[in-house]
């Protein structure tokens, strides 16, 4: 069973970030929402308050220019100075409270609490002037009040209406205060919310982050990773299991190579290494023994060689530095067969048909065609016949008039180090092919092998879009 290395303590996780973001957000929209609300709600009720004093003030100045208030008429502080129930009716109605002055500004009707009366009262109250009104705010017993002071006319006194603005401002309190706690509450049920999101959408992200830690910390690429979805999560966890089975496959390609290497390394090495101890004999051999041992010496030389440049072409694959550009396979193919005329002395011919053009590496391409024409001039050493090599588009096709391939040999002559029965008396590394299938699947394409109707072998490859193998 895996074991998944604990997560890096120190920054905050994705689960962490995205739930201060979420209450971040919700803190941003809650205020500008609640603030803006409060402020829309206290302007309403501190103008309907404003709107009902002045229409208690407008009514009054009303009553009393048309004359429905007369003071003069009560000269004694016994009598009710206000008929009508006026005073009863304000405070009834509007919840004002109403006192009443005289002239001089000496309280008549005192109202509940009692109204103070400054200067200003009192020059309203002598006023000759029917509805004259001064207007200021006041403070009785820590309660604050809007009072406005009506003149009644011809000196005989005024009409003091108070209405209380501090009940109002408590209320307007009390709405902050719960506006407050909403937007606190909201800023935390984001929160909760968002922690609850986050985990859901970083779920998978912390189980393939956790894939990837214990990748890098063991080294064992045999996890199960989370592939579930269709959304970007889900592709990432597709193309993160992709690459995880791409490097396995690479590392066990990179095994197979060491160890098939290191076994045939070792016949040419112990071939070398029974020649060398026979060197120090030489003197005591005979001339053609000599002769011989110093051909084996460099037979065996330059094999190794051979061996050794193609194991570190076919090490390389596809991680070759060469760009990709605008090639001709049949030009590539015509560059391939010069240099194998020289090599091997034998007639090879070229046939291209259709459109040979792709986006490719020419120095691979040319060596996968070499290796093919060389190989088959190999296999048909005695040959009269030129090797023909022929381009149809994107394929490649090498044909000779060797032996031919057996049925049992066709799947396998492109395996590393792999050498027919009938051929491992010959000379080679069984690498050549191998280094053809590779360039072939770097260009998308694919190789085949097949009997050549009349006697011989066509061996070859394809090449795709000229885009890399996925």
């Amino acid at each position: 069973m895996v074991r998944f290395p604990p997560l890096r303590r120190g920054r905050p996780s994705l689960r962490t970030t995205f739930a201060l973001s979420f209450a971040a957000a919700a803190s941003v929209v809650t205020l500008l929402v609640g603030g803006l609300s409060y402020d829309a709600a206290a302007g309403l009720v501190r103008v309907d308050q404003q709107t009902a004093f002045d229409d208690v003030v407008r009514d009054l100045r009303g009553e009393v220019r048309s004359e429905k208030v007369i003071l003069r008429q009560y000269p004694t502080e016994s009598t009710v100075p206000v008929p009508y129930d006026l005073r009863d009716d304000l405070r009834r109605i509007s919840r004002m409270d109403v006192q009443v002055i005289n002239g001089n500004g000496t309280v008549y009707d005192a109202g509940k609490p009692k109204l103070p009366v400054s200067a200003d009262d009192r020059i309203t109250a002598a006023s000759r002037t029917s509805g004259t009104v001064v207007r200021r705010e006041i403070g009785i017993g820590g309660e604050q009040y809007r009072m406005a002071t009506v003149a009644v006319g011809d000196g005989t006194g005024a009409v003091q209406v108070a209405q209380q603005i501090s009940d109002t401002e408590d209320l307007l309190r009390e709405l902050q205060k719960r506006t407050a706690l909403f937007v606190v509450a909201v800023i935390l049920a984001a929160g909760l919310a968002g922690w609850w999101l986050a985990g859901r959408i970083t779920r998978r992200l912390v189980r393939l982050t956790r894939v990837a830690e214990s990748v890098a910390a063991t080294g064992r690429m045999q996890v199960a990773v989370p592939v579930a979805g269709d959304d970007e999560v889900g592709r990432l966890g597709r193309a993160f299991d992709g690459m995880l089975g791409r490097l396995a496959r690479s590392k066990d390609d990179q095994r197979r190579l060491v160890e098939d290497a290191g076994h045939e390394l070792r016949t040419p090495l112990t071939s070398l290494r029974t020649n060398i101890s026979l060197l120090r004999r030489f003197e005591e051999l005979p001339g053609p023994a000599r002769e011989d041992l110093l051909a084996d010496l460099a037979g065996e030389t330059r094999e190794l060689t051979d061996l050794v440049n193609e194991l570190v072409e076919l090490a390389a694959g596809q991680r070759d530095d060469e760009p990709r550009t605008e090639v001709s396979l049949a030009e590539v193919a015509t560059t391939a067969a010069t240099l194998a005329r020289r090599r091997t002395g034998r007639e090879i011919t070229v046939r291209a048909d259709g459109d040979t053009r792709l986006t490719g590496r020419p120095a691979t391409l040319q060596r996968a065609i070499s290796n093919l024409v060389e190989n088959a001039a190999k296999f048909d050493r005695d040959g009269t016949e030129p090797v023909e090599v022929m381009i149809t588009g994107r394929r490649v096709e090498v044909l000779d008039r060797g032996p031919g391939i057996a049925e049992e040999d066709r799947e396998r002559v492109f395996d590393r180090f792999y050498r027919a029965p009938g051929a491992r008396s010959l000379p080679g590394s069984g690498l050549g092919l191998a280094i053809v299938r590779e360039v072939a699947l770097a260009h998308g394409g694919t190789v085949f092998a097949r009997p050549r109707p009349g006697g011989g072998a066509v061996l070859g490859f394809t090449v795709g879009d000229g885009t890399e193998e996925p």
